[in-house]
């Protein structure tokens, strides 16, 4: 009796906080909205401090090479300047990345992308800093370039990371996929490609570090990502994490594309050897020079069905170029897999995915994670088949689609929040209205 009046109370309290709270019909407020149309809004670029330098990257202009040599002193030399580190600054460790640790904060080994940075620079102006950028100079000893998938796989392919290419494979089974296309009345093979895609956020990244009253390494940054960046600039510096805090800044855009380290770290190393202040503002060319982009893919699909619509069994391939370094690409690679059926239940499935390293820009994290371009290839072959049968494409996707009870190819079992079918059913509802 206890718990059946427990559970009715909590059901009643849960129906009552959804009716107050609930946004949906109703017109709300946002909650920054005054600040920002009022131009109060303090973004990242917009903090300033006392004794405040201002750093930028020297960045390199081949995209696979090792270094030489590197000049610095005539940048070191100018008056203005109060710092030009390079790698041998860095009192803590030279690698950072998201998942994997690959991409280096200052370039030790060798060049793998158009645009690593090779040195930092602090100086008291914008104009001063622009002076000493240009009186460094570097040596290359230029490697064969990686720009295509196929090359990064050829035996005899320079090595852009430690022994091999390949970044990533990964393969998904389920149910016998060889019998099943042997009974499928229908087969339609495609290939799809999508293309690497800029997040061109309004804001460039941007950020200031500086020592706070109790000799905190603080850094205030555009960013999604504080608690992994606060790891990273710890870790280049040799820090404890709790000698190191990092402040998301008010940012203007990112949709994934700030989840990576940027400015954070050469902000932190310059201020650690400088003890001022030191701002960093990417320019846009910089930012969308060296920022994660979206993963290109190249799709290979068959797909097999009966006459009457049902699908029997699918064959996936995918292909695709994480640029010169990791950063989410092994979490895009798992997602793509995941998702290559789409919404649709199909018991037989083989996928077989590869990523690899080239000197391409690096691939990240972009709203979907690489669902957005498997999808490109699921709904593609899904008008496919509806056009060989002559069904119409909605009714083939309804007769496939997810539903409560339906098992993934992963092995889940979907119990509940499972609107495809009903979803579909309104757009038809719609779309037949609007254009009636």
């Amino acid at each position: 009796m206890l718990l059946r009046f427990i559970n009715k109370n909590w059901n009643r309290g849960e129906n009552q906080l959804a009716k107050e709270y609930s946004v949906i019909g109703k017109s709300k407020v946002k909650v920054d909205g005054l600040e920002k149309v009022l131009g109060t809004t303090k973004f990242a670029s917009d903090y300033s401090l006392p004794d405040m330098l201002y750093g930028r990257v020297f960045r390199s202009t081949v995209p696979h090479a090792t270094v030489k040599k590197l000049y610095l002193e005539k940048a070191r030399a100018l008056d203005g300047v109060e710092a030009v580190l390079d790698y041998h600054d860095i009192p803590g460790k030279n690698r950072f990345g998201i998942i994997i640790k690959d991409e280096p904060c200052l370039v030790d080994d060798k060049i793998r992308r158009y645009g690593d940075a090779l040195a930092v620079v602090a100086a008291k102006s914008p104009e001063i800093l622009e002076e000493a950028l240009a009186l460094i100079e570097v040596d290359y000893d230029e490697i064969e370039p990686i720009f295509t998938f196929e090359r990064a796989l050829e035996a005899d392919a320079p090595i852009i990371h430690g022994t091999t290419n390949i970044h990533q494979v990964k393969h998904l089974e389920c149910g016998n996929v060889d019998e099943a296309f042997k009974k499928c009345d229908i087969i339609i093979e495609n290939v799809y490609s999508t293309h690497r895609l800029s997040h061109m956020f309004i804001e460039p990244d941007a950020g200031i570090a500086y020592y706070d009253d109790d000799g905190l390494m603080t850094v205030v940054a555009s960013t999604q990502n504080p608690h992994y960046d606060r790891n990273e600039v710890a870790s280049l510096l040799g820090l404890p994490y709790n000698q190191v805090r990092v402040i998301q800044a008010a940012t203007g855009g990112a949709f994934g594309g700030k989840l990576d380290i940027s400015v954070q770290c050469h902000c932190a190393l310059l201020t650690y050897h400088t003890r001022k202040p030191v701002k960093m503002v990417r320019s846009r060319s910089e930012s969308t020079m060296v920022s994660a982009k979206r993963h290109p893919m190249t799709i290979e699909a068959k797909t097999g069905a009966t006459r009457d619509g049902m699908l029997m069994a699918m064959e996936v391939k995918i292909c695709s170029d994480t640029g010169a370094y990791a950063s989410y690409g092994p979490a895009v690679i798992t997602r793509a897999m995941v998702h290559c059926t789409g919404p649709y239940s199909i018991p037989n499935v083989r996928a077989d995915a590869t990523f690899v390293y080239t000197n391409n820009p690096m691939s990240g994290a972009f709203r979907g994670f690489g669902v957005p371009q498997v999808a490109v290839c699921h709904e593609g072959q899904m008008n496919a088949l509806a056009r060989k049968i002559g069904m119409d494409p909605v009714e083939i996707r309804i007769r496939n689609a997810h539903q409560i009870g339906s098992k993934l190819t992963t092995g889940q079992i979907l119990e509940n929040s499972v609107g495809f079918i009903e979803t579909l059913e309104k757009a038809r509802e719609k779309a037949a209205e609007v254009l009636s």
